[in-house]
């Protein structure tokens, strides 16, 4: 088409694409419309170029690159042959270009404009090459790159966690492109493409062949999501209808050239339930009805695209009798006559909006760049000429919206949201159109609105679609890669032990610190059982208890016994200071066992060792001395005997207190190196932290014990050779049979005290204290007790001396 300027030399150049299509598509022709409704629009508003009409000049691309650069040099050359760098053109002077749809053709106008400096407006190419401004500084476009759509896709597989997805494509520049952006945005949020189908025209005998593979690649895969991208073509739309069986199942998610286009919702529903598409966001649109309704061919004789319009969709006969005999046989369609009336807005491919916003959008802004380079220049209306026309790019870079924001970025994509729309094909043949939420970007990330709870899914399920290689890996688990190509196809593996991971899909376990383990799930970090010897849940505390305060209880009773009896001969042999002092000590000894129990502290566990050494330091010694006293005192017997001189009890006394000033010196040896002190076990046991008293310096610890044994061990000797002492005088067998027992639980002790852990480790020397101590008392004492108490008439000298006769 074309239409001289009125008044005034501004032009603009519109290309309209059909995509490859064989016939014309309603929706094309509406951006036509909106096209020379804008500029009729702005011819009208004397705010904007006052006495400036503008015209335009349409050519159809047909989304053909070499056509696309035949209609531009046809348009710079003028009427007549198109000669390059040669204008024949009077006063019609191109101001500027608007176009064009597909990336492919608008590429080739935008290399040859830049040369000429001529600004260019695209409504629809994706390419992102085109944002280069070195090399195409003069190119806009009301659209945006697939780079920006590309990101906003892998950003929703990553919102709805699809994170195995198919691909298919348009076979060229555009699909290929787009492929590329795609599969590197999808990488980068950990997504992988399980496989790419690029769909291009192929002949009639390949092409049920190469079907049959697409239709079993799509059925074997596990990738329930499919995104489509590149160019919309009619090679592509034959693909959706061939393999609409096996897309039945899946989500389809539509990049912005499919969202838009009606031919999509009109023709292939089945494919739309359950589909997402991102939409360019709604620009503001006046009322254009009454202005489309008008086109009819009645009013319109001349417009031979409205006439074919009507040929292919109601087969109706047009005025030229050669186009009908060629198109009826093209479309082997039988031709009627029309009134002539009927309205192009009755077709559904027309109803739908489309990139009509960004036609319109575009007009406006090259049309207010050329009113404000006529402000700004001081052009009165003929001066809008070549010499200004490589200055029109800087205007339209400068060109804001109402509320004074930018309408361009810098790379010249305009500044827009993209809508996200639900699609769902109902029972009676309509379409459900839900718009789910929108999107804004910033830089190389985008933030989503989306109301989940309102999209319809596939078979009308609430639940989001999966779309996996591999199940996800639950809490407690994490991910091993199955292949070195898609990182998405993993095992799942249970963490180690000590490990745990709290989150699905853990690419690795998370370690818990000392003071904790994981729990059985593994899902998150408990703290471990805290083990000692405590009050209130462990039963072996409550019966070491009773037993060393009944013990306790005894020993003191027989103290008190023998303090009660300690004029009769039984307690008056063998020094009874000693008998007092061995029983008080033995009782401080089972009472000593109470440190040991409970949760360990700094001081308890200093108390506990000490006590325990100096306590059993002073009985060894007792009974050492009582040993030695009883050898004495038979040798002194003897007439003229010189070891009457040590009979006494400063002398059983100093013994004592020299034997305990040696296990003193030793103690206070060990407080001052290296004293006991509370730890925690965190290695010992996975599940538990053992409480427990660390001795410090070990050799102190085992010096203490040693010492002991040197005692024991002469007390033991001693009292074995004083066996065969007279009756009277026999003392010496029960210790010898006390010495005995103390020895052996010690001895068996230590490699039972090493080979243990934990509380049980303080178990086996509280055994050790209350069994020793227990020794001692039964073995020395009890025979004397049952002399006491059940044979009194025993206790007395007569009967010792007859004994001893």
């Amino acid at each position: 088409m074309h239409r001289r300027p009125t008044s005034g030399p501004g032009v603009l150049e519109i290309a309209t694409g059909h995509h490859g299509e064989r016939r014309p598509i309603p929706q094309y022709y509406r951006y036509l419309l909106t096209f020379r409704f804008a500029i009729e629009e702005i011819n009208r508003d004397q705010t904007i170029l006052p006495n400036v009409s503008l015209g335009y000049h349409v050519y159809d691309s047909c989304s053909d690159s070499k056509k696309a650069v035949k209609s531009v040099l046809q348009i710079l050359s003028g009427p007549g042959r198109t000669v390059p760098n040669y204008c024949c053109k009077e006063q019609r002077n191109v101001a500027g270009f608007i176009g064009d749809l597909g990336s492919a053709s608008t590429v080739s106008m935008a290399q040859i404009l830049t040369m000429y400096q001529y600004s260019q407006i695209s409504y629809g190419a994706t390419s992102s090459v085109l944002n280069d401004r070195h090399r195409y500084p003069t190119f806009y476009r009301t659209s945006q790159s697939a780079q920006i759509s590309c990101l906003v896709l892998s950003k929703i597989m990553k919102f709805f966690r699809w994170t195995w997805v198919g691909i298919v494509s348009s076979d060229d520049d555009s699909g290929n492109e787009e492929i590329q952006i795609l599969t590197q945005y999808l990488t980068m949020n950990e997504i992988c493409v399980a496989y790419t189908i690029k769909v291009k025209r192929v002949s009639l005998n390949a092409i049920h062949e190469i079907e049959r593979k697409n239709m079993e690649i799509i059925s074997k895969s596990s990738a329930q999501v499919i995104i489509l991208c590149g160019t919309y073509s009619v090679y592509l739309a034959d693909w959706l209808h061939a393999l609409r069986i096996v897309l039945r199942d899946k989500t389809l998610v539509f990049g912005p050239p499919f969202a838009l286009m009606a031919a999509i919702i009109e023709h292939h529903r089945e494919a739309l339930n359950g589909s997402l598409a991102l939409e360019p966001f709604r620009l503001p649109l006046p009322d254009m009805s009454s202005f489309y309704e008008s086109f009819q061919t009645v009013n319109h004789p001349e417009d031979m695209l409205l006439a074919h319009i009507w040929l292919v969709n109601v087969h109706c006969l047009s005025g030229d009798p050669q186009m009908n005999s060629i198109l009826q046989s093209i479309y082997k369609k039988s031709l009627h006559n029309c009134t002539g009336t009927e309205r192009v807005t009755s077709f559904y491919n027309f109803q739908h909006p489309g990139l009509s916003d960004r036609v319109y959008k575009a007009v406006y802004i090259l049309a207010q760049a050329l009113h404000d380079l006529r402000v700004t220049r001081n052009c009165q209306s003929a001066e809008i000429n070549y010499k200004y026309s490589h200055l029109l790019h800087r205007y339209l870079g400068s060109q804001k919206d109402n509320t004074g924001n930018l309408l361009f970025h810098d790379n010249g994509d305009f500044i827009s949201q993209y809508s996200i729309v639900n699609r769902f094909s109902l029972q009676n043949g309509s379409v459900l159109i839900k718009y789910i939420g929108s999107t804004t970007t910033k830089q190389n990330d985008a933030a989503f609105n989306i109301k989940v709870d309102r999209i319809l899914w596939k078979n009308r399920v609430s639940e989001i679609p999966a779309s996996q290689c591999s199940k996800n890996c639950l809490s407690g688990t994490y991910k091993v890669s199955q292949s070195r190509i898609h990182t998405c196809c993993y095992n799942c593996v249970q963490c180690s032990s000590g490990e745990i991971s709290n989150i699905t899909d853990s690419e690795a376990c998370m370690k818990c610190t000392d003071l904790y383990w994981p729990n059985m799930k593994k899902d998150r970090c408990v703290r471990k059982q805290l083990e000692f010897l405590s009050y209130t849940d462990d039963t072996m505390v409550l019966v070491i208890s009773l037993v060393s305060a009944i013990f306790s209880f005894f020993t003191f009773m027989i103290l008190i016994t023998f303090i009660l009896q300690q004029d009769t001969a039984i307690v008056k042999a063998n020094n009874r200071n000693l008998s007092f002092l061995l029983l008080v000590s033995i009782m401080l000894s089972f009472l000593c066992v109470f440190l040991f129990l409970g949760h360990p502290e700094d001081l308890t566990c200093m108390l506990r060792q000490i006590s325990f050494g100096i306590l059993f330091t002073v009985a060894v010694s007792c009974v050492l001395a009582k040993t030695i006293m009883v050898s004495i005192a038979f040798r002194a017997t003897k007439p003229g005997s010189s070891w009457k001189r040590w009979i006494g009890s400063k002398w059983s006394n100093s013994l004592v207190v020299f034997c305990l000033s040696i296990q003193v010196i030793i103690c206070m040896g060990w407080l001052a190196l290296a004293p006991p002190f509370m730890e925690l076990d965190t290695h010992s046991y996975q599940r538990k932290i053992i409480v427990q008293c660390n001795e410090g310096c070990v050799i102190g610890f085992y010096s203490v014990l040693g010492y002991l044994g040197v005692l024991a061990a002469v007390s033991f000797i001693m009292a074995f050779l004083a066996r065969t002492l007279p009756d009277s005088f026999n003392e010496a067998k029960y210790i010898t049979f006390s010495m005995l027992v103390f020895c052996s639980v010690w001895i068996a002790m230590i490699p039972v005290y090493l080979s243990t852990r934990g509380k049980y480790m303080v178990a086996v020397e509280i055994f050790a204290i209350l069994t020793s101590c227990a020794g001692l008392l039964a073995c020395i004492f009890f025979p004397k007790c049952y002399i006491i108490l059940w044979r009194p008439d025993l206790n007395s000298r007569s009967r010792l001396l007859e004994g001893r006769r």
